[in-house]
């Protein structure tokens, strides 16, 4: 079974990533059009919904390329993306007008180790069993 690796590697990556969203997205629609909760995210949901998914399927495909020449764990691997993702979502929801609440500043300290903790145990444990049931772990 190693006929398309590349092509697994990405699907195994972009699963947990894209079901999160689903719920995020139904809980986001609930809130919005039966609560009315007014929060304007139509303007950056775009880039959740698009490039984070892709962007851990590559990120796995990245892993699955480099593990014979670098020996990093898999945790640490997808801990390691929030690193790329965070600045990303600042410039689009900045270019995009989006008003970042003031909260987010003084939350920062302590969200940034606890997003790198959920990405390296989404990694550890759920993309690393998603590459050993497709195979390429």
């Amino acid at each position: 079974m190693n006929q398309h690796i590349y092509l697994r590697a990405y699907m195994a990556g972009i699963v947990v990533p894209t079901i999160f969203l689903l719920v995020v997205a139904t809980v986001f629609t609930i809130a919005r059009y039966i609560y009315n909760v007014p929060v304007p995210v139509e303007r950056v949901i775009v880039f959740p919904m698009a490039v984070v998914p892709n962007a851990w399927g590559l990120w796995n495909v990245l892993f699955v390329a480099l593990r014979s020449r670098l020996q990093l764990s898999i945790g640490l691997h997808g801990a390691l993306l929030p690193i790329l993702l965070a600045p990303l979502g600042i410039v689009v929801a900045s270019l995009l007008n989006f008003p970042i609440p003031n909260f987010a500043a003084h939350a920062f300290p302590i969200a940034a180790p606890v997003a790198l903790l959920v990405y390296y145990f989404a990694w550890k444990y759920l993309v690393g069993f998603l590459n050993r049931v497709q195979e390429i772990a």
